[in-house]
């Protein structure tokens, strides 16, 4: 009510149709003012960068005249403007399919805009939202599916002549073109079908393209557009990549192969190659650093940015489109974002879209890109470690893991860094080593051991500061991984047990010694695959009605081609130049799923989409058993996607039909029916169900052959704990290829056994004797009545323009992220 009163020569804007749309309940009276308002009723006039969003292209205008239209809707709302002035405030227009623009405007006049006719959505392009989620593992792959090393699983590979003339784009932070992986010898001519560019910037012209790497182009204007021009001292104003990011991803989604690769110091050392070496890459870079900060700290990808990056690989004429950025699903409204948008266009044109889900776990609820028609992927653990065992004085060893080179054998002083700090140390920061924490006098000469460090690589490096030889740092996250890092000291990183063993060890003996041993690399380890601790998990809080993450990938510790510009570390300090990295995060799961896709487009160009049905169970980062929140279908194995016997189609429109029981709108052409099915029946690959009316509820699929003729499939079921699972009919006969089938599954509470508010999972299976086509289930109990379809997740559909919504005290949160209850206190920040 302050803002409203603040803000009263603004309260006009809003007329009492916006009212008699928001206005759920009494109770949320005052929390529906401020949203109705949401970001663009300001007292300022502060300009942002705004995308306006509507819709697709329908052929019949030139260039100019979109631009043209664009500008109109500037015109109407900055009043007696001059066109030049409007035009200063174009950002960019899209011109190819998708139909929008971004625009420099106060909240007021997108506000106003948004009202128009024709708009669909109007957002803000936030420079905090959407970032990067930052060899061995083709072959492990391979092993999962029964192969052997000698023929590496080179059945999907070699049918699909390792993806030649399937061309994937890849929207990142551009790429190193000199690089070995980018090699074109040996590859055909470029495709005819391929309508793009190589766009000439800073230090790279058209010659940096070849028919490997078919196109490179760059957007800046968004971000310029809120920092002013870049500074051409942190980044090139070209495709050209600096970062790393970017280059590795392309890397692993169709480098060729190159013997001899290996991580700094040897590490990881074989043959690099990429999932699908044959195919080419596109090149669509938008994302760039952020101004004062280093590349480790920050790097931000601009909304709209992107969205002209979907706009022209859509044009251009991509198969596969691999993205490795995403933003915290509170943000996430299928109207209000780039990727979302974007991806749906793409789809639409029958062109697969791979996403990475996130780094944000193990905490619940956090997946990205969870719109259903994106394939989400997570990230696992391959099986291969970088041993570096730690020599105690008594003879005890330690196993750690570096990826850093350690030459030295003699013992040295082993202290605890609680026991070397400077005067000041509070208890929440003893033993951390944290940036200046250590006493110099007291470390010189002597290895030290760091406990729970918020950051490994700040840690060695304050060790280094204070003089110490080496460091040995603990993996705060769980036993069964350790994320390496390239330091620039020698230090390597134990599991908890060895934590202990090593500060008993400290304080039992009067003089303590130890050493880092020279690593190596191991292959074979288990167990494996393991979900990654940071791959994010769901529930999807945007609709738990569809199961995310979709799979899971490798995505720990991956080697791949980088950035010569960059460094290991991506800070000042580190000034070493290599040509092959090790990075971690789903975006290096994300491109080998990619990679898997535009493998199967090149064998199965008819498939109108991609959807996995085969997956399988592993253990989470803990050792227990994971969930479908963690592995989505489960751990992908791309050969036996080749012939999977049935598919799971799902069309455009059946997805503007999911959008209707959301109540949203992304295609002003397409008019929801009167009887809108329920989001659980979208034809997905999976079964999520919650907010279930009733004791019991049923949902329909349908299935596609692609086998073989006359196949007969028979049902088994694992019925989630506390449910009955009935599947009509529990045996489906195909006689061609491309027959499709329904089925209804029905699925009932049977008890109370299962913790309210908390998923239970099972699965069904579909077998002819040679295809298993499994698919999880995921079933939430609620605690609360449920109330009316059209009032659930009052705080995540009904009011898409809340941005900035913090939950002060709200003990259901976490069991009931999707909805914003009496319980909860609200504050607007």
């Amino acid at each position: 009510m302050a803002l409203l009163s603040l803000c009263s020569n603004l309260t006009s804007l809003v007329s009492s149709t916006v009212y008699d749309n928001y206005l759920i309940i009494v109770s949320f009276f005052s929390l529906f003012l401020i949203m109705s308002l949401g970001d663009f009723v300001s007292c300022t006039e502060e300009t942002k960068v705004y995308i306006v969003y509507l819709g697709e292209h329908n052929g019949d205008k030139t260039s100019k005249e979109i631009e043209d239209h664009h500008c109109s809707f500037l015109h109407s709302v900055k009043g007696t403007t001059s066109k030049e002035d409007v035009r200063t405030s174009l950002v960019q227009s899209y011109k190819n399919v998708i139909n929008g623009f971004s625009a420099l405007l106060t909240p007021q006049e997108a506000y106003m805009i948004s009202g128009m006719e024709g708009v669909i959505s109007v957002f803000h392009s936030d420079p905090d939202t959407i970032k990067p989620h930052t060899t061995r593992s083709w072959d492990f792959v391979s092993l999962l599916e029964g192969t052997s090393l000698i023929n590496a699983g080179e059945e999907l590979p070699q049918n699909g002549n390792y993806g030649e003339d399937i061309i994937v784009g890849v929207i990142d932070t551009g790429v190193w073109p000199e690089s070995s992986s980018f090699n074109d010898k040996g590859m055909g001519p470029v495709p005819k079908s391929w309508n793009g560019t190589c766009q000439e910037g800073v230090a790279f012209n058209a010659s940096h393209c070849n028919r490997k790497l078919i196109g490179a182009q760059y957007y800046l204007k968004g971000y310029e557009a809120h920092y002013g021009p870049l500074n051409k001292t942190r980044d090139f104003q070209s495709p050209r990549d600096v970062n790393g990011h970017g280059t590795h991803v392309a890397a692993t989604v169709g480098g060729r192969r190159v013997a001899n690769a290996s991580a700094i110091g040897g590490f990881a050392m074989g043959t690099a190659t990429g999932g699908a070496p044959n195919v080419r890459l596109a090149i669509y870079k938008v994302c760039w650093p952020v101004p004062n900060k280093t590349l480790a700290q920050g790097t931000t990808c601009f909304s709209d940015d992107i969205l002209a990056a979907f706009d022209d690989a859509i044009a251009n004429g991509v198969h596969v489109l691999s993205i490795s950025l995403g933003s915290l699903p509170i943000k996430t409204y299928y109207e209000q974002n780039s990727i979302a948008i974007g991806s749906l266009n793409a789809v639409k044109r029958n062109i697969v879209v791979a996403c990475s889900a996130g780094n944000s776990g193990p905490t619940p609820s956090t997946v990205g890109n969870v719109a259903p028609w994106i394939i989400t992927v997570g990230a696992s653990s391959i099986d291969r470690v970088f041993s570096s065992p730690i020599m105690l004085g008594n003879g005890i060893i330690v196993e750690g893991e570096t990826v850093t080179p350690i030459m030295r054998r003699k013992l040295h002083p082993v202290v605890y860094a609680g026991d070397v700090e400077i005067t000041g140390t509070t208890s929440k920061t003893t033993g951390k080593c944290l940036p200046g924490t250590l006493s110099r006098d007291l470390v010189r000469g002597k290895v030290v051991l760091c406990i729970n460090s918020r950051s490994n690589r700040q840690a060695s490096m304050e060790v280094n500061r204070a003089g110490g030889v080496a460091a040995i740092l603990g993996n705060p996250f769980n036993e069964n991984e350790i994320q390496v890092t390239p330091f620039l000291n020698p230090t390597t990183v134990a599991y908890l047990d060895g934590l202990n063993t090593i500060l008993m060890y400290i304080r039992s003996e009067k003089n303590p010694m130890a050493t880092l041993l020279p690593g190596k690399t191991l292959i074979g380890t288990k167990p494996a695959p393991v979900m990654a601790h940071f791959s994010s998990k769901g529930p999807n809080v945007i609709d738990p009605n569809i199961l995310k993450p979709d799979i899971t990938a490798p995505g720990f510790n991956i080697l791949a081609a980088w950035s010569e510009a960059s460094s290991p570390l991506k800070i000042p300090e580190d000034r070493r130049v290599v040509k092959y990295n090790m990075q971690s995060g789903t975006s290096m799961s994300c491109p080998h799923v990619s990679a898997a896709i535009a493998l199967l487009k090149s064998i199965h160009p008819d498939w109108t989409t991609i959807n996995n049905v085969v997956g399988r169970p592993i253990t989470n980062a803990t050792g227990n058993d994971a969930n479908p929140f963690e592995y989505g279908a489960g751990h992908f194995r791309p050969s036996r996607a080749v012939d999977p016997g049935l598919i799971y189609d799902a069309t455009y429109t059946d997805y503007l039909l999911y959008l209707c029981s959301q109540n949203i709108c992304l295609d002003s052409s397409y008019n929801c029916p009167k009887k809108v099915p329920a989001a659980s029946n979208l034809n997905y690959p999976s079964l999520a169900i919650a907010n279930m009316r009733g004791s019991s509820m049923t949902v329909t699929r349908v299935v596609t052959n692609v086998g073989k003729d006359n196949s007969t499939y028979v049902l088994a079921v694992r019925s989630p704990p506390g449910y009955a699972v009935d599947i009509v009919p529990k045996t489906l006969r195909f006689s061609k290829l491309a027959e499709k089938h329904s089925f209804n599954i029905t699925v009932t509470a049977q008890s109370s056994i299962v913790s309210r508010n908390e998923f239970s999972f099972g699965w069904y299976t579909w077998s002819d004797g040679v295809h298993m086509v499994r698919s999880p289930i995921a079933k939430e109990v609620q605690l609360l009545p449920t109330r009316n379809h059209d009032r659930d997740r009052v705080g995540v559909r009904m009011f898409p323009r809340l941005e900035k919504l913090r939950i002060i005290n709200c003990p259901l949160l976490k069991s009931i992220p999707n909805q914003l209850e009496m319980l909860c206190e609200l504050s607007i920040d």
